[in-house]
């Protein structure tokens, strides 16, 4: 294996490792967001609110995009253990 093939896995690798966590983490800034605007605005300051919206959103999110993420892992998973094979 050549320098540039493990450059391209690895840049291929980041690649996925965003693409799997940018939904999860997008929504939750999302709803943290509009609940500290909420409790600015109602001065309720409560943690376990926004902890427990988060953790809401966060399984949603799993048990709708799961299937899909964990496909994307598989293919590159298959892809990696493919390119291993081939340069054996």
């Amino acid at each position: 294996m050549d320098t540039s093939l493990i450059t391209d896995v690895l840049r291929e690798g980041m690649w996925v490792v965003i693409q799997i966590a940018a939904p999860m983490l997008l929504l939750s800034m999302f709803v943290g967001i509009v609940l500290a605007v909420f409790q600015a605005v109602t001065q309720i300051h409560e943690q376990t609110l926004g902890f427990i919206m988060k953790m809401s959103v966060i399984i949603l999110t799993l048990l709708v995009a799961g299937g899909w993420m964990g496909e994307t892992v598989l293919d590159y998973a298959k892809e990696v253990f493919s390119l291993m094979a081939a340069t054996r």
